[in-house]
């Protein structure tokens, strides 16, 4: 990808993150029906992966981290991963730390995610 689009759209979710942060603190999603509910969840029964996010999210702006941790702890959990990610997709970091990009987000990586990802998503439904 081009530097210039990489700084545009580093530049446009830099512009929306405090926006939708201010969305997720003000309005509580287990309550407000601005949020979309879960398409899985609303045609399943089931929850999914991220089911409960928004609600985490929400916690979490609130400094209530048990409660984040009670509505989705695979998201919160993941979050210094994806913040990572950003730092060396984004960031540069990636330029700087190209072994450590390898490790964490190179093809093995992505199956263990996967495989992670799947295993919570199949233990969140039995459990």
């Amino acid at each position: 990808m081009k530097k210039i689009v990489k700084r545009g759209m580093v530049t446009l979710l830099l512009l929306l993150l405090p926006v939708v942060l201010f969305l997720f603190y003000s309005y509580d999603p287990a309550t407000d029906p601005f949020f979309p509910l879960c398409p899985f969840r609303a045609a399943t029964g089931l929850e999914c992966p991220g089911c409960g996010s928004q609600r985490a999210i929400h916690s979490l702006l609130h400094l209530q981290p048990g409660d984040a941790l009670g509505y989705n702890p695979l998201m919160v959990l993941a979050l210094p991963y994806i913040l990572l990610g950003v730092w060396l997709e984004w960031l540069g970091g990636g330029h700087r730390y190209p072994r450590l990009q390898r490790f964490f987000f190179g093809r093995w990586s992505a199956l263990v995610v996967l495989l992670f990802v799947l295993s919570y998503w199949i233990g969140r439904n039995i459990f």
